[in-house]
């Protein structure tokens, strides 16, 4: 009867281990990249990108208006946004209000509220800063939060020998999905504009090379590091949320994954690669 006892007791106790064990293990982060946690990066890099394309094209007009070089620049906000010019003695702050029904972008998009865009009213010096913050912004149903910096020169580069805008963005961002879930993002995000320095009437032909690192928490708290083997390409024309070519490494934990954008195509394809094996995805916003 002893036995039989001794017996149960360890049978149970195993039981109870291996349960112990296996909710654990569930609340771990995994260790391998999924294709989901690609496809919520890259909506991440969109929605921050498209908040830096609005604050350096802001900045792009606020000089035209006063160096009173403006010659018919075309804005790349759509007509649904309102901009309120605020001067001071040294300073200039713009913005930018999308409202709360939800504005579309060029790109299609869809934002909400309001991201404030501020620098010098000086612009002769060969770096200039540009600050932005965003209220109650939000992009395709999530809210995105935090202040940014955006350093800008006019410069030569590896990736385009003639004198172009180069723009160094510091990353601290916070992204709360509509189902809740947070997201937060740091890092270091180098955009070239390589195409459509000299037709200010037309956005649409300016082309971006974008370059650089960050790190996603996603919520489970696993740490997303994605780095920028090949320059991403974004067209304007395109008119499209997505780079259109250039490839990102990821790691995550010990796992390495790689996703490709593509050779230059206007679409929302892209392909993932983990452990050798590829697969091609569709990207959202």
């Amino acid at each position: 009867m002893k036995t039989k006892i001794l017996l149960f007791a360890t049978l149970l106790s195993i039981t109870f281990f291996i349960g112990c064990n296996t909710n654990e293990s569930v609340n771990q982060p995994s260790a391998a990249i999924t294709t989901d946690e690609a496809v919520i990066n890259s909506d991440i890099d969109a929605s921050i990108d498209d908040v830096s394309i609005i604050a350096e094209d802001q900045f792009d007009m606020q000089k035209s208006l006063t160096l009173k070089t403006s010659m018919g620049m075309a804005s790349m906000l759509p007509t649904c946004a309102t901009v309120t010019i605020v001067l001071t003695t040294d300073t200039w702050t713009r913005t930018i209000d999308f409202g709360t029904q939800g504005c579309t972008l060029h790109n299609g998009n869809i934002v909400k509220g309001k991201i404030i865009v501020s620098s010098t009213k000086d612009f002769t010096t060969p770096i200039k800063t540009i600050t932005y913050t965003l209220v109650g912004f939000y992009h395709n149903g999530k809210l995105i939060e935090g202040t940014k910096t955006i350093i800008r020169e006019l410069k030569s580069t590896e990736l385009l020998s003639a004198i172009h805008p180069v723009t160094t963005h510091s990353i601290d961002m916070k992204i709360t999905y509509p189902d809740g879930k947070i997201y937060t993002r740091i890092g270091t995000r180098v955009r070239e504009m390589v195409e459509g320095m000299t037709s200010i009437t037309n956005w649409e032909d300016n082309v971006f090379k974008v370059w650089g690192y960050n790190i996603t928490t996603f919520p489970n708290g696993s740490k997303y590091t994605s780095t920028i083997k090949t320059p991403l390409r974004i067209n304007m024309s395109c008119k499209m949320p997505f780079p259109v070519a250039g490839i990102i490494e990821i790691t995550k934990n010990d796992g390495k994954a790689t996703l490709d954008y593509g050779k230059g195509d206007c679409d929302d394809l892209a392909t993932i690669t983990v452990n050798g094996v590829a697969k091609e995805i569709h990207l959202k916003r």
